[in-house]
């Protein structure tokens, strides 16, 4: 307990100090920018000066220090006289050409940066108007390029350590249900010896009939989470037989007030499939259906053909899905019922999709009326 709770405020150390790191960054970058921005100012009232002692300059004068003031200058300038442009310096020359183009230009440069005012006689006031140099460009754009190299940094750290902690989870469960197999192992043993001795005593065979194939689908069960965290071994079997046989099972376990039906075509259609793993992913649609109906309804199972792939449809007359839950009925942990973990569907997907490399979906679903689950798996040539 003490582990976990330093544990949760170093992270929280961690996060803090990222902040500030990265308010610290930001401000540093906008005190650049702002002391970058003074100096192009003073460069440029530099330049006008330069520019009116270059117009005011008697013919004998010496004027080469304003000459290379004005050359110097790569920042773009437009100079005004009553809105009347008069002077350009750095500007594009398609940009020159175009009046539209320049005065569009114009109205950029006024955004950017307060004119200077050029005062050349009483009567005579020009604005000097200019643009950012690239340095402050680029540095304009830096702390959203940091912010966005950031926010893809964390993103990468939050996949990782998900991704991290989905595969402790997953080793973590499939120990336990590997512990739960071995566990159940043991008395299943002692159960088959106590229905040998029940055939010895004359039992009703009936009676012996029905614990035996209880005691085979523990045996079932037992296989099922075993096979969890393991690479399942797939083999060419005819999908209408092993999903009639879960499904007869299915049927004699449940209240007669379900109304059962299984359609399905006379020839086989072989897939490759693990036979145990499918049992399950029956067992958990029809099981969900059933829960739909509250134990009471119409359940059709039906097996069909399209192309080169076999459809299972699992129909039910429940209480139906809302659209906006179709996916998501398929994350752990999701659950419309006041019992259980929410793990069905998600280990019904995970074997049809991972396992059998088939796809499962919600077919169609209406509210009060009934929803149908959809398998879908390639079939295999024989």
């Amino acid at each position: 307990m003490q582990f976990s709770k330093n544990r949760n405020t170093t992270r929280w150390i961690i996060v803090f100090a990222s902040f500030f790191i990265i308010s610290l960054i930001l401000w540093n970058t906008y005190t650049f920018f702002q002391i970058f921005k003074n100096e192009e100012r003073v460069k440029m009232q530099n330049w006008a000066l330069a520019q009116k002692k270059i117009n005011s300059a008697d013919p004998n004068a010496d004027i080469e220090l304003p000459f290379q003031i004005i050359q110097e200058a790569s920042i773009p300038i437009i100079v005004t006289n009553k809105d009347s442009i008069i002077n350009t310096n750095n500007i594009d020359i398609d940009i020159l050409k175009d009046k539209v183009k320049l005065n569009t230009f114009l109205k950029k440069l006024k955004n950017q940066n307060e004119p200077i005012i050029m005062k050349i006689s009483d009567n005579n006031i020009h604005k000097l108007y200019y643009g950012d140099s690239s340095l402050l460009n680029k540095l304009k754009y830096y702390p959203t390029a940091l912010l966005l190299i950031i926010v893809l940094f964390a993103a990468l750290v939050y996949n990782f350590y998900k991704s991290t902690k989905m595969a402790t989870q997953n080793k973590l469960w499939a120990g336990m249900a590997k512990e739960t197999a071995h566990q159940i192992g043991t008395p299943l043993s002692s159960l088959i010896g106590w229905v040998e001795l029940l055939k010895a005593e004359n039992i009703a065979e009936i009676t012996i009939s029905e614990m035996e194939r209880d005691i085979e689908r523990l045996q079932t069960i037992t296989e099922r989470f075993s096979k969890i965290g393991s690479e399942p071994i797939l083999e060419n079997k005819d999908v209408i037989e092993e999903t009639q046989k879960a499904y007869d099972y299915l049927q004699s376990r449940f209240s007669k007030q379900i109304e059962f039906s299984f359609k399905a075509p006379e020839s086989p259609i072989v897939v490759l499939m693990n036979p145990t793993l499918h049992s399950w992913t029956v067992e958990n649609l029809v099981k969900n259906a059933i829960d739909a109906m509250k134990g009471r309804g119409k359940l059709v199972l039906e097996v069909t053909q399209d192309g080169n792939f076999v459809k299972i449809n699992v129909s039910d007359t429940g209480s139906g899905i809302p659209k906006k839950q179709f996916k998501s009925i398929f994350e752990p942990g999701f659950t419309t019922k006041k019992r259980g973990w929410g793990l069905g569907l998600s280990l019904t997907k995970r074997i049809v999709e991972e396992y059998h490399k088939g796809t499962i979906k919600v077919l169609n679903s209406e509210i009060g009326k009934g929803t149908t689950m959809q398998v879908i798996f390639r079939k295999m040539e024989i």
